[in-house]
C-alpha cells in the first residue's frame, strides 16, 4: 500500500516538468520568429535602397574650378634677419660717467654725442704738457738762433728739437684721451637699451649702448647645395616673418658663400631688404622663398579640395549625368585620384589626375562618396588665397 501511494504522488510532479519544458518550447519559438520577421524587414529595405539609387537623398557642397596658372618656381628655406650696419658701442677708456646724452630707443644720427666720461684729470694733465710743449719751442727757437751765430753747438740744437717733438707728442696723447672720454654714434641709426647709469664707474671695453641701422636689413638663410646651379645674383626674394602676419617683404638675393658647409651639405645665402619703416628687427625668424626666372604652366586648385589617405589623395570631380530614363540631368560626384605638387598659401599643385576647366568639390570631401548626387551653394564657401591672413587665435 505504501509504494502503490507513492508512486500515485509522484505523477503531478512529472506532468509539471513536461508542462513547463513545453512552454518554454513555445517561447524561444516564438522569439526566434520575431527576429527572422525583423532581420527579414529589414533585409527587405536594405535590398530596396540599394536598387534604388534614383532616391538617394541631394548632398549640398561647394565648388571650386580647376585653373591652370603661371607658377614661378621657387626655392622655400627659413631664415633670420640681421643688421646690415650695427655695433654694439663700448668704451675704449675706463672711468666716471659724467653725462647720458640719448634716450633709450631714440634715433641717433653719426657723430652725436652719446655719453662723457669725467675727464678732469686728463685736462689737468694736458694743461701741464701743453705748458711744457710751449717751453720746449721757446727753448728750440733760442737754440737755432745761437745755432746760426755758432754758439751752440749742433747736438745741443738737436736735443732742443727732439724734446719739443717729445712734449707735443704727449700733448697729442692726452688731446686723444680726452676726446676718448667722449662717446659719439659712428654711424645713423636706432639706439636699443642702454646698460649703465651716471656716476657709474666702467671699464675700458664695456659695452654701452646698442647702435642699429634699420633702413636696410639682411636675410641670412641656407638651401640645399643640389640648388646652387640655379642661384644667381639679384634674383628676387619673398620674405615672410611670424611676428608680422600679412605682411611680405621682397628683396633681392645679394651674397652666396664661396664654400658649402660641410655638416648640412647647405649653402649660406643672404638677401638685402629695404626696411624704411623699421618693421622688420635684428634676430626675427623668418620663411625666405627665392622667385627663379622661369615660369611654367601649372593646375591649380584649393588645399581643402584634396581627401589625402594612405593609399592615394584625390579629389572629387562635380559632372553632369543624364538619366536614361527620364532624361533628367544631375550633378554627380566622381572620386578622381591625383598627385600633389607644390603647396603655396591656402592652393596646392596637381601634376597628375586633373585638367583646367574641371569643377570640383572646394570643402568637406571627408564625407563624400563616388556616385552621390550633389547640388552647388557657394554662399558661404571661404575664399583661398595665395597669401592667408588668419585671424590669430
Amino acid at each position: 500500500m505504501h509504494d502503490v501511494a507513492k508512486t500515485v504522488s509522484d505523477i503531478p510532479a512529472a506532468s509539471r516538468v513536461k508542462s513547463r519544458r513545453k512552454g518554454l518550447g513555445i517561447a524561444i519559438g516564438l522569439l526566434v520568429a520575431i527576429v527572422i520577421f525583423v532581420f527579414g524587414i529589414k533585409a527587405l529595405q536594405i535590398g530596396k535602397m540599394m536598387s534604388s539609387p534614383k532616391f538617394m537623398p541631394v548632398t549640398t557642397v561647394t565648388s571650386a574650378p580647376v585653373k591652370e596658372e603661371d607658377w614661378a618656381p621657387m626655392l622655400s628655406a627659413v631664415g633670420s634677419v640681421s643688421a646690415a650696419q650695427g655695433a654694439v658701442v663700448a668704451t675704449e677708456l675706463g672711468g666716471t660717467i659724467s653725462e647720458i646724452r640719448f634716450e633709450n630707443g631714440a634715433e641717433a644720427k653719426k657723430g652725436d654725442v652719446l655719453i662723457r666720461l669725467d675727464a678732469s684729470q686728463e685736462e689737468a694733465l694736458l694743461r701741464s704738457a701743453e705748458a711744457e710743449a710751449d717751453l720746449a719751442r721757446t727753448d728750440l727757437e733760442r737754440s737755432r738762433g745761437l745755432a746760426a751765430q755758432k754758439v751752440v753747438s749742433k747736438a745741443e740744437l738737436d736735443a732742443a728739437e727732439s724734446k719739443f717733438r717729445r712734449l707735443n707728442a704727449i700733448v697729442d696723447q692726452m688731446r686723444s684721451n680726452i676726446a676718448k672720454k667722449t662717446i659719439v654714434a659712428p654711424f645713423d641709426g636706432q639706439l636699443g637699451i642702454r646698460q649703465m647709469n651716471v656716476g657709474q664707474m666702467i671699464n675700458a671695453g664695456q659695452q654701452v649702448v646698442a647702435l642699429t641701422s634699420l633702413d636696410r636689413v639682411y636675410v641670412d638663410f641656407a638651401l640645399p647645395e643640389q640648388h646652387v646651379s640655379k642661384l644667381t645674383k639679384d634674383l628676387e626674394v619673398r620674405v615672410r616673418a611670424d611676428a608680422l602676419p600679412g605682411r611680405e617683404f621682397k628683396g633681392k638675393l645679394t651674397a652666396s658663400n664661396s664654400m658649402v658647409d660641410a655638416v648640412t651639405r647647405n649653402v649660406p645665402l643672404q638677401a638685402t631688404l629695404e626696411n624704411p619703416d623699421h618693421a622688420l628687427r635684428p634676430g626675427m625668424f623668418t620663411k625666405v622663398d627665392v622667385m627663379l626666372p622661369e615660369t611654367k604652366k601649372t593646375i591649380v586648385i584649393p588645399g581643402s579640395a584634396v581627401s589625402y589617405a594612405p593609399y592615394g589623395d584625390s579629389v572629387f570631380v562635380i559632372e553632369k549625368q543624364k538619366d536614361p530614363k527620364s532624361g533628367q540631368e544631375s550633378l554627380v560626384l566622381r572620386q578622381q585620384f591625383v598627385r600633389i605638387g607644390e603647396t603655396r598659401g591656402d592652393f596646392v599643385s596637381v601634376t597628375q589626375g586633373l585638367k583646367a576647366g574641371e569643377e570640383i568639390v572646394g570643402t568637406g570631401v571627408f564625407k563624400l562618396r563616388n556616385g552621390m548626387v550633389v547640388t552647388i551653394n557657394n554662399d558661404l564657401a571661404p575664399k583661398p588665397e595665395l597669401n592667408p591672413t588668419p585671424a590669430d587665435t
